[in-house]
């Protein structure tokens, strides 16, 4: 199976935690079968790494009006799934 390739579309985050969302979502989409489970993982990993609170939803059609935290935001394509991350105070 050839590796998916992310696909930034828009960015409000240093190179470091865009680095990370890229390689954390990409696990979770390789461990986990559920969306849902790929969104809680990455927002675990997030949490963990750069303090609560994060959000993620990861799917193949939705949409989303979101506030954040300035630099705190990010939306990106692995294959044909979609995750939204961002964090709010």
């Amino acid at each position: 199976m050839s590796e998916r390739k992310p696909d930034v579309k828009l960015a409000d985050i240093s190179p470091e935690m865009n680095s990370d969302a890229l390689e954390i979502a990409t696990k979770a989409i390789k461990e986990h079968h559920l969306e849902k489970d790929m969104a809680a993982h990455i927002k675990r990993e997030f949490d963990k790494r750069y303090f609560p609170t994060w959000h993620c939803i990861v799917g193949r059609n939705f949409g989303a009006d979101v506030e954040h935290e300035a630099k705190n935001f990010i939306y990106f394509y692995v294959g044909q799934l979609s995750v939204l991350l961002w964090k709010t105070s």
